[in-house]
């Protein structure tokens, strides 16, 4: 199939609290797309305060599919995310209509447009033995663990990005060896330059769309937490606690703010305290995110999230590549 044959595909991407839902609810209003999230919180039930969760008026007036899809005792993977993403997007272009895929989970991007490693499957036994190295020694002792083994992994992953460093010496404990190593033997699988993409049938336009200046996040980002708790972002973590059948090791409950808001209601941080970490570790997500987004091979339409033109700037961009 020639690229020229291929539907079209938007991937709009940014960092958390960048305005990346505004834009894709523009965008839906005037071209015939349908939204896919890429949002590894967005898919659980019941976590709607915290996770920026579209309102329901919003969701009823432009469904969001992979949205409110998984109870939060369950596990949701890049792979399965990758499986859920082809089906929706070969359902949406049969009927003649784009794809929007719109989110900030970088990893699930590129495991749409670049396949993913064949590695080992998670292991529950291994992954509380590593809780308990944290438990012990904080999970910057992990990371150096880490470091012994795969440095090149742990250069990349950081010390404060507990859920990146389990899976990569999840990786390393399971198999013996390196995830650094399982990526290059992908790589060469791929060719050279890493990239499966020629086996996606679509052509995709990548948009960005972040702040031009990095204070400005920050600020947006602490507002934006602040505006959570006075929501009842406290409320709807302490509802998930009293459950009794989640705890702080399931990707549910590791996601920014709720772990935080946990450790709260553990005793562990007071509130105040709890809010300084969830603000600081929402703006480490940022960071990673940007990172992502700046190593991204293909090309990217970067739009400022304080730019009053740039809902007309995506629209000319994508009408440009005859959308």
């Amino acid at each position: 199939m020639t690229a020229s044959a291929r539907p079209p595909v938007i991937c709009l991407m940014g960092p958390t609290a960048s305005g990346k839902t505004e834009l894709a609810l523009h965008l839906a209003s005037r071209l015939p797309c349908e939204l896919i999230s890429v949002d590894s919180a967005l898919v659980y039930r019941g976590m709607n305060i915290g996770t920026a969760k579209p309102s329901p008026a919003t969701l009823a007036e432009h469904p969001h599919h992979l949205v409110d899809i998984l109870d939060p005792s369950q596990a949701y993977s890049a792979a399965r995310f990758r499986d859920d993403a082809l089906a929706l997007m070969a359902d949406i272009t049969s009927r003649g209509r784009i794809p929007l895929l719109v989110g900030g989970t970088m990893l699930y991007f590129k495991a749409l447009e670049g396949g993913l490693a064949d590695m080992p499957p998670a292991d529950a036994t291994i992954r509380r033995r590593i809780e308990a190295m944290a438990l012990e020694g904080g999970w910057e002792s992990v990371h150096a663990r880490l470091g012994d083994v795969d440095p090149i992994a742990a250069a990349r992953i950081h010390p404060n990005d507990p859920q990146r460093i389990q899976r990569a010496y999840e990786v390393f404990l399971v198999s013996g060896t390196s995830l650094t190593e399982w990526h290059d033997r992908q790589t060469k699988k791929a060719g050279d330059d890493g990239s499966a993409q020629a086996d996606l049938p679509y052509t995709v336009h990548h948009l960005a769309v972040a702040p031009a200046q990095r204070h400005i996040l920050h600020k947006r980002i602490a507002q934006r937490f602040q505006g959570m708790l006075d929501e009842g972002l406290v409320e709807e973590v302490r509802a998930l606690f009293q459950r009794g059948d989640l705890d702080p090791s399931m990707p549910s409950i590791r996601a920014v703010g709720y772990r935080q808001i946990w450790d709260h209601l553990e005793g562990k941080l007071s509130l105040d305290e709890a809010v300084e970490r969830g603000v600081i570790a929402t703006r480490q997500l940022a960071k990673r995110q940007f990172t992502w987004l700046r190593s991204w091979q293909a090309d990217v339409t970067w739009l400022d999230s304080l730019d009053p033109n740039r809902f007309d700037q995506a629209l000319k961009r994508l009408r440009a590549a005859t959308i």
